[in-house]
């Protein structure tokens, strides 16, 4: 792992920077788990204050990842994610090329709390979860896809793309589902097997609104074979 990380934007107020697969987006709990972006932003940084964090991405996805060096840049910063009015994507390669060309993925996920940090479909206490996606190409035997969360909650590009197509609500309805086609690698919702040593999921482009009004575009692309 390398000691710093690849800045794509560098602000006074703020930076984004492009996360590798594999590093925390804040500390985790013990000694070993404190290397994590926010750490090594705040030791290239050394003037920066306040919390840093704006956002987060899972530690097995890699990508963009915005953080704050002020303490009024990450409170601007948070507000407009929290309002979503910030234009994520994302690339994913899943599995099978079966997948419909485009569409909107409506499912309410939870936290299973006896299965931490696993996420379960639930209609009935389940968080709203809205994700659209496209087919950017169909290779063999997988298909490359463009995610547009709407929503941000926790592994939710994961389970819509792990979710049946088709879905029982309640009794005798049945809605429409996910994809039907986990993201390769995905050892919690796929086949439990790591697909080049990570998950094929990459956060590819972000559009948002700076502290001073301006709107920023950043793009990465990924990596995958």
């Amino acid at each position: 792992m390398p000691a710093d990380l690849r800045i794509v934007l560098e602000r006074p107020e703020l930076v984004v920077v492009d996360k590798p697969e594999g590093l925390l987006s804040v500390p985790g709990k013990g000694e070993a788990n404190q290397d994590c972006v926010v750490s090594r932003v705040r030791a290239m940084f050394p003037r920066a204050v306040g919390p840093l964090v704006v956002h987060r991405l899972d530690m097995d996805t890699s990508g963009l990842l915005v953080v704050g060096l002020t303490v009024e840049a990450q409170r601007a910063l948070s507000g407009e994610f929290e309002a979503r009015r910030v234009e994520k994507a994302y690339v994913a390669l899943v599995e099978g090329d079966d997948v419909p060309d485009e569409g909107l993925i409506d499912v309410p996920i939870r936290m299973d709390p006896a299965n931490r940090p696993y996420q379960v479909i639930d209609w009935v206490d389940g968080r709203p979860a809205q994700t659209r996606f496209r087919v950017l190409s169909r290779e063999v035997d997988r298909t490359r896809v463009r995610f547009e969360p709407i929503t941000g909650r926790t592994h939710q590009l994961r389970v819509h793309a792990a979710a049946a197509r088709v879905l029982t609500r309640v009794v005798g309805q049945w809605v429409p589902g996910g994809l039907g086609a986990p993201i390769l690698g995905d050892v919690l919702y796929g086949k439990g097997v790591r697909t080049g040593n990570r998950l094929m999921l990459h956060a590819s482009s972000l559009r948002f609104r700076s502290p001073s009004g301006e709107w920023i575009e950043c793009a990465s692309g990924e990596n995958f074979a």
